[in-house]
């Protein structure tokens, strides 16, 4: 694997939280644990005062003393994993009201829903909200860390699995055990553990197909509906991520359930037992996790910008599908995700008949594992590399 010893690796949404720091008083991150969240606010903010909220010490020194301990921290401050104390939020408000300037604190959290929540109770208008995914691929090609189709989807994106060298089969099991064993009974009351973790194998298992919640339920042994709270708690956690149907009128009934994907593929490979680079590639579920990867990847690229994602897949009721549409200015942009190395033709057939069917469609696109071959037949055909190009 192309990587250098700790590695220092540039954030493309740096400029992004910047701006949000110039624009409002608050400015929160929310992103999955292990994101690097706290290692980009300490580089972006070196002055900043720093406090963590995983700190059993600070968060009781919060609740002893809210007052006492936002005068012992004044702004600008860094208070990192908010989640753990939502009480500290609307105290920031009534600081914020009374100051309000810029970029006096920096939040970040790893709980989705939560935040949200908080936030839009407390400070709606004065927090600018980022969120920081794991590394994408243009942020460890900047870095000089070029890696094969196989690594890529092993390696996945943790970032102290570049910057420090730390072997992914050893990096993910600690990863979801951390989170299983710490956010999950957090969140939810997962009595069955074992219950919890056959469920997330099998999920790793269908990454890029439509959410069958009955079939969960019954290969794990468990209702629909406690299916349905733990994807929405996955979902909230950054741990997983869902793309909703494409719904315009096209004359044939469409699918209503979305598709499940990972924001990490490198925990995909983890969870099917994946041990190494080179097992990937001979995996039958290769093509699921690429799609996986490309999907993850164009979500990265539009949050990094700071763009709402609009990505969406696209399946009729005859099962003609697209695996991914891109909304600009509203109209649908259709990209087909291939892990071949070797172009072929036939990759294109439901792309043209996706826009003879439409009409009104952006350019489509096939985003495969060879090389990028320019404009064939009004279809754009490229690597993983063009993704950045085919969202501007």
């Amino acid at each position: 694997m192309g990587m250098a010893s700790k590695k220092k690796i540039e954030r493309d949404a740096s400029a992004n939280i910047l701006e949000a720091a110039r624009m409002y008083p608050v400015v929160t991150r929310c992103g999955p644990r292990q994101s690097g969240k706290t290692t980009l606010a300490r580089h972006l903010f070196p002055d900043y005062d720093y406090v963590s909220l995983e700190d059993p010490d600070s968060r009781l020194a919060f609740e002893s003393d809210p007052r006492g301990f936002l005068k012992q921290h004044p702004a600008p401050c860094i208070f990192d994993e908010v989640q753990n104390t939502p009480k500290l939020v609307s105290y920031l408000q009534g600081i914020v009201d009374r100051e309000n300037r810029p970029g006096m604190y920096i939040l970040t959290g790893s709980r989705q829903m939560e935040l949200q929540e908080t936030i839009t109770q407390s400070l709606a208008g004065r927090s600018g909200m980022v969120d920081l995914l794991p590394l994408s691929q243009q942020e460890l090609q900047k870095a000089g860390i070029h890696l094969t189709r196989d690594e890529k989807l092993f390696y996945g994106g943790l970032p102290r699995v570049h910057a420090q060298k730390i072997n992914p089969g050893r990096a993910y099991p600690d990863y979801l055990r951390t989170y299983v064993e710490r956010d999950v009974r957090q969140i939810i009351n997962v009595r069955n553990v074992s219950a919890f973790e056959t469920f997330i194998r099998l999920l790793a298992s269908r990454v890029g197909q439509i959410v069958n919640y009955s079939s969960l339920a019954g290969d794990v042994g468990v209702s629909s509906m406690t299916i349905k709270e733990w994807i929405s708690m996955l979902e909230a956690s950054y741990i997983v991520f869902t793309l909703r149907p494409y719904h315009k009128n096209y004359g044939k009934r469409l699918t209503k359930s979305p598709k499940i994907y990972f924001t990490e593929t490198g925990l995909v490979t983890s969870l099917l037992g994946i041990k190494s680079a080179e097992q990937v590639g001979r995996d039958p579920l290769i093509g699921n996790i690429y799609e996986n990867y490309i999907v993850s990847e164009f979500l990265k690229t539009q949050l990094n910008k700071g763009e709402s994602p609009d990505l969406y897949f696209f399946r009729d009721s005859n099962g003609f599908e697209i695996d991914l549409i891109v909304e600009q200015q509203r109209c649908p942009k259709p990209i087909e995700i291939k892990s071949a190395f070797t172009y072929n033709p036939d990759m294109c057939k439901n792309l043209r008949s996706f826009v003879s069917m439409v009409g009104d469609s952006k350019s489509p696109a096939l985003v495969y594992a060879g090389s990028p071959m320019g404009t064939l037949q009004g279809v754009d055909i490229c690597s993983d590399e063009g993704i950045p190009g085919l969202l501007e």
